[in-house]
């Protein structure tokens, strides 16, 4: 549970810095939506720009079976280098935008590294 507790930590620190940033044009906000209780975490953009509505997600992470799965990554450096130096194993990180057959290629996660005694969220 400590090493979950961990993840959370450090997820809600980088989602959180992201979030300081503010779009340079148009009347948009960042948006921060976490959920610990189903360790569901998102930084959104929501706002309006030359009449057009802006309204998506730039970060989307989700803990399952004790791994951080990144749904979408919009930033330049990539999320899984961070929590790489924060100190996440890179096998604890799956890269969920890449399709399942790809994952093993990443040097990341796969997914598939579940225990027979794991459940699934």
């Amino acid at each position: 549970m400590a090493k979950l507790d961990g993840y959370r930590h450090y997820i809600q620190q980088i989602l959180e810095e992201y979030c300081q940033y503010q779009p340079a044009y148009g009347d948009v906000e960042m948006e921060l939506i976490i959920d610990t209780e189903r360790d569901h975490y998102q930084l959104m953009s929501v706002g309006w720009h030359n009449q057009r509505r802006i309204h998506g997600v730039l970060i989307h992470i989700d803990i399952r079976h004790g791994q951080i799965w990144i749904q979408h990554d919009g930033t330049e450096g990539g999320i899984a280098n961070e929590l790489v130096k924060l100190g996440v194993p890179k096998e604890d990180i799956v890269l969920a935008f890449h399709a399942p057959y790809k994952r093993p290629y990443t040097g990341f996660g796969t997914g598939t590294e579940r225990t027979p005694h794991q459940t699934a969220s």
